[in-house]
């Protein structure tokens, strides 16, 4: 029997543990506070940030939405920026990408406190996260590691494919399951656009996360039997459905489900923990700079 991950079960019994150290810091007088700031009017973007809000509220943090016309010139965006980073009563902020080609992405990313940078992205925790000595993880790969251990499964000694090498899963992934640290110890191979032979590489693997951005990369023909699959990918594709599009994933579900012991459903696997990861690097974002230990999932 393949085990169907389900990620919104394993996100919402982290909400709840989360809703105690919430408690811990309201009750010493410390709301945790994110802000999140929007350049532009992109649909996708303006409706996760409507979730993190959302998710924010349900779980007793402080939601800052800060928007800024996308047509403004950049240093609004900075601007913004420097202001929440000078903010006290304010514990993580995060620039929800993508942001208007005439800003520098990387400048914006440097340009957060690193104390307050909730996703991981600052060049300093990214070097943190290298070193063994994560100030904050990166939301999605901390994610699947919280998935890993919903199935018992140890990474020590598994050999791990990731596909995608992206700043956001892909490399931040690879380096979080090479540590000498639980969750860690695999040995793993990162494949991308330029890899040869995809599938003698996830054919060989234990565990396969597919974060590549591709439709359906994957099938069963490259999988071996017992294979655990976490599929990152959320991909809109056409589709004879009312809305005109389905969304799928990295992986082609159905044949991968035959091959797999256990694999994540899109929706429904990776992307509720990404959020819930969100959730505690702010309250951890909070603990941290308000001296208030609070017990963390």
């Amino acid at each position: 029997m393949t085990t169907v991950i389900d990620g919104k079960a394993v996100a919402a019994d982290i909400r709840e543990q989360l809703t105690n150290s919430v408690e811990t810091l309201s009750g010493e007088g410390e709301t945790p506070t994110l802000a999140t700031v929007l350049m532009g009017n992109d649909p996708a973007s303006e409706t996760y940030v409507s979730m993190k809000h959302r998710d924010c509220e349900e779980l007793g943090i402080e939601a800052r939405d800060v928007r800024i016309d996308g047509d403004a010139p950049a240093d609004e965006l900075f601007e913004a920026v420097e202001n929440l980073n000078a903010d006290p009563a304010v514990n993580g902020v995060l620039v929800q990408m993508p942001v208007p080609d005439h800003v520098d992405k990387q400048a914006v990313l440097q340009s957060i406190d690193p104390e307050k940078d909730v996703d991981g992205f600052h060049p300093e925790n990214v070097g943190r996260l290298v070193a063994g000595d994560a100030r904050y993880k990166p939301c999605t790969p901390r994610g699947i590691q919280k998935l890993f251990e919903s199935i018992d499964l140890d990474p020590a000694g598994k050999d791990v494919v990731v596909v995608g090498r992206s700043d956001i899963v892909g490399k931040p992934m690879a380096n979080l399951l090479i540590q000498k640290e639980d969750g860690g110890n695999a040995t793993v191979t990162v494949c991308h656009s330029r890899t040869e032979d995809l599938a003698a590489k996830t054919q060989a693997a234990d565990v396969v996360v597919a974060a590549a951005g591709v439709p359906e990369l994957i099938d069963g023909s490259m999988l071996s039997e017992g294979v655990v699959v976490i599929d990152v990918g959320v991909n809109r594709v056409d589709a004879d459905t009312e809305k005109g599009y389905e969304l799928v994933g990295d992986v082609e579900y159905e044949s991968a489900a035959e091959k797999a012991s256990a694999i994540t459903p899109v929706p429904g696997g990776v992307g509720p923990m990404t959020r819930a990861m969100l959730l505690y690097n702010t309250v951890k974002a909070t603990s941290r700079q308000e001296g208030i230990p609070v017990d963390l999932p």
